[in-house]
């Protein structure tokens, strides 16, 4: 009998920010990661890097700015560092974790690339902000270069687009390794951003692709059972900050959308998520999707804990 599946998005709160808090960070979410594996699910992994990709972005930038003979590395450069790097302060704190709990299983990073439209919308109203905020000066050698750069309170910064993601490149060592009982972390930040020039050649875009829309995709891609988002609060709620506030134990993906449409999520916080449960649970009565946080996902999964989204 094949064993359920998990795919676990993980965020900013997983990794922390700077590399000592990422090491603290790490040991926490190995523990939630155990959880999901104590529980039989086989575990895919889903983690954010925001603060990781611009801190590499912005040193180097800084280092080719320094150094004339060195070229500065895009975006798609940056996103697969950061992958690298905060696969293996994860991969180590799980097998830690694991071997810690009397669970032998390995651990394992894929450096993942994500493919988007090349026509995507977003690409041609970018939102994201990264990198180090800039002076004057630096936002038109930016614009120079064909980048886009928006005036904020402190200074300007760059903005890049966030495309929708369409298909995952190593999916098929994804599911490989996934069958074999590994845990795997894949689609680190939402993957490598990458567009077919042609058929047998990908090209790194100039953006970033949001990590909720990357965990429903794997989800998709896998034909998980789960999709496990871990985010700050144990419950989503409506109402969120007023006297009538209410935390929502279960609804409906249909439920889940008119509380969306109605504007009840912040943009650039729950929103996301709530229409990754939409995307995943949408595709069968079989699918879950779990909101929580770190601290309560033990309760979630005896069902004491969290928000349930399925039909």
């Amino acid at each position: 009998m094949a064993r359920k599946k998990a795919v676990i998005a993980l965020g900013h709160k997983a990794l922390g920010t700077t590399l000592p808090e990422q090491k603290e960070a790490v040991k926490r979410s190995a523990q939630v990661i155990a959880e999901f594996v104590e529980a039989d699910y086989e575990v895919a992994i889903v983690h954010s890097n925001g603060p990781q990709v611009s801190m590499i972005h912005m040193a180097m930038t800084e280092f080719g700015s320094s150094h004339p003979d060195y070229t500065v590395a895009p975006m798609s450069v940056c996103s697969a560092m950061s992958q690298g790097y905060i696969g293996y302060d994860l991969q180590n704190a799980i097998r830690t974790e694991l071997l810690h709990r009397g669970m032998s299983k390995p651990v394992c990073t894929i450096v993942t690339q994500v493919c988007a439209d090349p026509y995507d919308e977003a690409f041609y109203h970018p939102a994201k902000p990264i990198g180090r905020v800039m002076n004057e000066e630096e936002a038109a050698r930016e614009k120079e270069k064909g980048n886009y750069v928006e005036k904020e309170e402190q200074g300007y910064r760059r903005i890049v687009a966030a495309p929708k993601p369409m298909d995952i490149v190593e999916i098929e060592s994804i599911r490989t390794l996934l069958d074999a009982g590994q845990v795997v972390i894949a689609c680190g930040g939402g993957g490598i951003p990458v567009v077919a020039r042609r058929a047998s050649v990908l090209r790194g875009a100039s953006a970033v692709i949001e990590k909720d829309a990357a965990a429903t995709k794997l989800a998709q891609m896998l034909d998980a059972d789960l999709l496990a988002i871990i985010t700050g609060v144990p419950k989503v709620s409506v109402n969120y900050g007023t006297s009538e506030e209410r935390l929502i134990d279960a609804m409906t993906p249909a439920e889940a959308k008119k509380h969306l449409d109605a504007g009840e999520f912040p943009m650039t916080t729950m929103a996301p998520k709530i229409q990754a449960a939409i995307d995943f649970c949408s595709m069968s009565p079989e699918k879950t999707t779990l909101i929580t946080d770190m601290e309560s996902v033990a309760e979630a999964l005896e069902g004491k804990n969290g928000t349930v989204i399925r039909q």
